[in-house]
C-alpha cells in the first residue's frame, strides 16, 4: 500500500504508521460552524480521576489489558482501476511492410489495463459500543472495502462515515452492539514524562502493546495542515497508525498517526494527534459527514521561527515577546481582517490561553466552528491588545458546510470510447449516459454532452469528475466551470452553483 513520507532534519523521514492505500497531505488553518443547533458531544470526554501516584512505578497493566479489546484490526482493499492504453506495435514500421499488414499506415492499438487490487492494514478505535471507530485517513481513505477484525476474533464489513484529511482522521462504523470501548480522556491535561500505551497492530502483530512517556506536546512536523501532535517514545511501527495513545488511567488521548524514522522503522519517536483536536473531528463526520471547519485569515509562523530567520539576514528583531505567532499576512475579507489584525502582530492568546506557537493556535481553532466568537490577545509595537473574532468557513461565512451528495448532481457519466474519440479526435473526455432532476440539468447540461474540463482540470475518470465537485465544494465560490463539447463537436460551456438547493 502507499506509504507517504515528507523529508525533515537531513536524511530522515516522517512515515505514516500503517501500510495504507492513500495517504494525506494538506495544509490550511481551522474549523467550526454557527446556525444550527450544536452536534452532540460525541464522543464524550471521561470523567478526570487522579493521576497515578507520582512516587514509584506506574502499574500500566489494568490500562493495558482494557485498552486491547476496544482496538481493532483494520484491514483495506482498494480494487485495481480498468484504463484503456494506447500500444504501438515497435516492428510494425520495420515489418509491416514486408510482412503484408500495413507498415507506417498501421494504427495504434487500444488495450485494456487492469492494475492489481492494493491491500493496506492498519488499527482503530471503537469509541462508542453501536461501532462507531475512529482511525486515520491515510488508513482508510480511498478503500474499496473495509475490514475489521475485534481483539476475540469477531470479523466485521466497515462503512465509511466521514474522513478529514486535513487532520487524517476518519470516522468509520461497523454493525454491533455491546462493544468493546475506550472512555476519552482529555489530551490537555497530559504532562511530559506522564506514562503513555501505545496500542495497534504493528507488522500484523494484532494487540500489541508498548509503552512509553510523552516527550513533547503540540508538535507540527509540516505533515497535516491542521496539526498539534502529541510525541511519544512509546514504539510505533506500520500497522500502529490509527491505534491507541492511551495514559495510566486507560483512557484515550490520542491516535498514533506516524513515526520519525531514517529507516520506516520505529527508531525512537512516535506522534499521535490528541483528542483535543479528536473530538470535535469526529463529532462533526457524523453529523455532518464533513469537518465544520472555522477559519481565522491568517498565515504565521512561530515568533522564534521569525526571529531566527530575520537574524540570517542580518536584521534585528525586537517584538517585545519570545514566543506567540507572528503574523505575516491576514487574509482579504477574513475574521482576522475585521477584527483589525494585521501583519506584523503576534497572537499570544486564545480564549484566554496562552498560545507559544501556531500549532497550539492550530489546535485551538480546530476545536471550535464557522460562527463562534473567541477572544484574541496580540502585541502590537510590544503593546497588548484584545479583540473580539467571529470565526468564519472556508467560503467566508457562518453556514453550515455540507458534504455534497453526488446524487443531487443528477448525473451519470462514463469514460469516452473510442469510437466517439477517433470521431470528435480527441483523447479524453466523460459522456453524459444520462440525467435527471438535479443541479447539472439546472445549469443546462444534457444528454450525450462531452464533459471536458472543470475548473481547469481535465476529466479522463469518473474519480476525476468526483474530485473535481468535493474541491469545488470546499472552495470560496462553490462553482463548477465546466468546459464541454456537444455530441456534434460544438464547445459550450456552464456553469454550476453549488450552493443552489
Amino acid at each position: 500500500m502507499k506509504q507517504t513520507t515528507k523529508n525533515w532534519i537531513g536524511a530522515a523521514a516522517l512515515i505514516f504508521a500503517s501500510s495504507a492505500v492513500t495517504g494525506a497531505v494538506v495544509s490550511t488553518t481551522t474549523g467550526s460552524r454557527a446556525e444550527t443547533a450544536e452536534p452532540e458531544a460525541f464522543p464524550a470526554t471521561a470523567p478526570s480521576r487522579p493521576a497515578a501516584a507520582a512516587v514509584g512505578l506506574v502499574d500500566l497493566t489494568q490500562a493495558a489489558e482494557s485498552s486491547v479489546n476496544a482496538v481493532v484490526y483494520i484491514k483495506v482493499t482498494q480494487m485495481g482501476k480498468t484504463q484503456r492504453v494506447t500500444v504501438q506495435d515497435p516492428f510494425s514500421d520495420f515489418f509491416g511492410e514486408f510482412f503484408g499488414y500495413g507498415g507506417r499506415d498501421r494504427q495504434p492499438q487500444q488495450r485494456e489495463y487492469k492494475s492489481p487490487d492494493r491491500h493496506g492494514a492498519g488499527s482503530g478505535v471503537i469509541i462508542s459500543n453501536d461501532g462507531y471507530i475512529v482511525t486515520n485517513n491515510h488508513v482508510v481513505g480511498g478503500a474499496d472495502e473495509i475490514e475489521v477484525k475485534l481483539n476475540d476474533n469477531r470479523e466485521f464489513k466497515g462503512r465509511i462515515i466521514g474522513t478529514d484529511e486535513t487532520t487524517d482522521l476518519a470516522l468509520i462504523k461497523i454493525d454491533g452492539k455491546d462493544l468493546p470501548t475506550l472512555p476519552i480522556g482529555n489530551s490537555d491535561e497530559l504532562k511530559l514524562g506522564q506514562w503513555v500505551l501505545a496500542v495497534g497492530n504493528p507488522f500484523n502483530l494484532t494487540s500489541t502493546v508498548t509503552a512509553g512517556i510523552v516527550s513533547a506536546k503540540a508538535r507540527s512536523l509540516g505533515a497535516n495542515g491542521i496539526e498539534s501532535f502529541i510525541q511519544t517514545d512509546a514504539a510505533i511501527n506500520a500497522g500502529n497508525s490509527g491505534g491507541a495513545l492511551v495514559n495510566e488511567r486507560g483512557e484515550l488521548v490520542g491516535i498514533n498517526a506516524m513515526i520519525y524514522s531514517q529507516t520506516g522503522s520505529y527508531a525512537g519517536y512516535g506522534f499521535a494527534i490528541p483528542t483535543s483536536i479528536m473530538n470535535k473531528v469526529v463529532a462533526d463526520l457524523k453529523v455532518y459527514g464533513t469537518v465544520q471547519r472555522a477559519i481565522l485569515g491568517v498565515q504565521g509562523t512561530d515568533v522564534m521561527n521569525y526571529i531566527d530567520a530575520e537574524k540570517a539576514k542580518g536584521n534585528e528583531v525586537d517584538l517585545g515577546v519570545q514566543s506567540g505567532v507572528y503574523v505575516d499576512k491576514v487574509t482579504d475579507a477574513s475574521a482576522a481582517q475585521d477584527a483589525g489584525l494585521e501583519k506584523g502582530d503576534v497572537i499570544t492568546q486564545f480564549e484566554g490561553k496562552k498560545v507559544a506557537k501556531m500549532s497550539e493556535l492550530q489546535e485551538a481553532i480546530a476545536q471550535h466552528r464557522p460562527g463562534d466568537k473567541v477572544t484574541l490577545t496580540y502585541i502590537r509595537d510590544k503593546k497588548s491588545h484584545t479583540a473580539n473574532v467571529t470565526l468564519r468557513n472556508t467560503q467566508g461565512n457562518t453556514k453550515v458546510m455540507e458534504e455534497v451528495d453526488m446524487d443531487d448532481m443528477g448525473v451519470q457519466l462514463k469514460p469516452l470510447g473510442d469510437d466517439e474519440k477517433q470521431r470528435l479526435n480527441i483523447s479524453y473526455g466523460l459522456i453524459v449516459n444520462a440525467i435527471r432532476n438535479g443541479k447539472m440539468k439546472d445549469a443546462g447540461v444534457t444528454k450525450g454532452a462531452i464533459i471536458m474540463q472543470v475548473n481547469d482540470q481535465k476529466m479522463e475518470t469518473t474519480e476525476d469528475w468526483e474530485n473535481a465537485v468535493k474541491e469545488a465544494n470546499k472552495g470560496s465560490e462553490r462553482t463548477l466551470w465546466i468546459k464541454a463539447l456537444t455530441p456534434s463537436g460544438r464547445w459550450v460551456s456552464y456553469v454550476v452553483d453549488l450552493n443552489e438547493k
